[in-house]
């Protein structure tokens, strides 16, 4: 699912990896929102709330607003950045690194949000926006650009475009290559709909501890490829 890169990545990857990611940025997003009332998983409204803040003459809140579209950045700058480290080291596990820091980061603000909802709720937008963006940019290079998880706007645009073009398509060939682009894209959305769904009963029992679920779902993934690696490994040397 993760440690699979380039030619040997196959679309059952692509759609275990989406629905595992998109799950987790559905939990995060209604958490981080109910949690702060921030945006927590994408960037785009806040560049409406920047120009906002600075039309009104407010640059100490347009100021932090552009903190938050900067975590994004700097999340998305980290996780490549590592994935470019570790590929010249140990290709196949680009992965591990970044996800194991998005856990960490769940799990600290999770335990630590109750405290900072009180003296700086900034600090957990501040914190999930970078584990987003870590997210979003983990993905993105391992599926090569097919699979983002942390937002619908591209997935349900990409969408209408596959769906339109099916009327046009006759060949078997590239209606079988629309219809699981779609199926993809569908997942995606579902996943993140359960996983916000999720977030919110959660949320009305646990609080912001609810993230821990999203940490727990990363390492249960990183675990899930190891086992199943040594296993074929295994396999292997057994036959």
């Amino acid at each position: 699912m993760f440690s699979h890169i380039g030619k040997t990545r196959t679309p059952r990857h692509n759609l275990g990896i989406a629905s595992l990611l998109s799950f987790v940025a559905g939990l995060v997003n209604v958490v981080g929102f109910f949690s702060v009332q921030k945006l927590t998983t994408n960037v785009t409204g806040h560049f409406a709330f920047f120009v906002d803040e600075v039309f009104k003459l407010n640059f100490e809140n347009a100021f932090h607003v552009a903190l938050f579209v900067f975590s994004f950045f700097s999340g998305a700058f980290f996780a490549n950045f590592t994935v470019e480290i570790y590929s010249r080291i140990r290709e196949n596990e680009t992965y591990v690194f970044p996800i194991i820091t998005e856990a960490f980061i769940l799990t600290i603000i999770a335990f630590t949000g109750n405290y900072l909802i009180k003296t700086n709720p900034d600090v957990i937008a501040y914190s999930l926006l970078f584990a987003m963006g870590m997210q979003n940019s983990l993905v993105t290079s391992i599926s090569k650009s097919i699979v983002r998880t942390t937002h619908l706007t591209g997935l349900f645009t990409d969408m209408g475009i596959e769906f339109s073009q099916l009327f046009f398509y006759k060949d078997q060939f590239h209606k079988r290559r629309l219809l699981k682009s779609i199926k993809l894209r569908v997942t995606i959305i579902f996943m993140f709909f359960v996983g916000g769904v999720s977030g919110g009963v959660l949320f009305e029992h646990f609080g912001i501890q609810s993230l821990i679920l999203g940490s727990v779902i990363l390492i249960g993934g990183l675990l899930y490829d190891f086992i199943k690696i040594r296993f074929l490994l295994l396999k292997r040397k057994s036959g």
